[in-house]
């Protein structure tokens, strides 16, 4: 018994943490009316538009098992977030990625969908750091190997995130970045260190 209620506890507490940032949403209040205060079903969607907010393009997995829910439960309230415009649903791959509504467009959806993968990240934040870096280079930072970067790099050409034509060459750089800033307390430690240093890779026009 009390392993089960230490468990409900952290779902209950994982639930609040991220209910007080969706709480502020803008459609906040129209799904919110909607729900059933004595199901939870208000916190648990508050919950997941305000995990959306700080994690965009996670998928359906990544949803369910951070904010401690239930395969059927994720399902419900996401389906709902769709049916009341607060959510958007993409396909990237096999995976099933959700944002925000209204935030991202097709490009920004693409780049965090390789964003939320760690190799693909990786070539993406060393490619920010060192733009001239080649396959070897990048197979040597990451740990993997050439194929590999290969395989990824065709990948983002295909999604439109990446130009091979004349060694690897980010499109809109400055979008990727933004992303990567904007949202970095959601990737990991290399991702949070360029966005520390972020002003040293971007000049600005006067």
């Amino acid at each position: 018994m009390g392993t089960r209620e230490s468990v409900d506890e952290e779902k209950r507490a994982t639930l609040r943490r991220f209910a007080a940032v969706g709480a502020s949403a803008p459609l906040a209040a129209r799904f919110s009316e909607s729900a059933s205060a004595e199901t939870g079903e208000s916190d648990a969607r508050d919950a997941i538009t305000g995990y959306l907010s700080t994690t965009p393009g996670a998928h359906f997995s990544k949803i369910r098992d951070d904010l401690r829910l239930g395969t059927g439960e994720t399902q419900h309230h996401l389906r709902r977030l769709e049916d009341d415009g607060a959510i958007e649903r993409y396909r990237d791959g096999d995976y099933k990625r959700f944002v925000p509504a209204g935030r991202f467009d097709g490009f920004e959806k693409a780049a965090l969908g390789y964003l939320r993968r760690e190799t693909p990240r990786g070539m993406l934040v060393e490619l920010l750091e060192n733009p001239e870096a080649t396959t070897g280079g990048l197979a040597d930072s990451l740990g993997v190997s050439s194929p590999t970067v290969s395989k990824y790099a065709g990948e983002l050409e295909d999604a439109g995130v990446l130009s091979r034509e004349d060694g690897y060459v980010l499109e809109r750089p400055e979008t990727v970045l933004m992303l990567l800033v904007r949202h970095a307390d959601s990737f990991d430690e290399r991702a949070a260190g360029l966005a520390a240093n972020a002003d040293d890779l971007v000049s600005y026009d006067g």
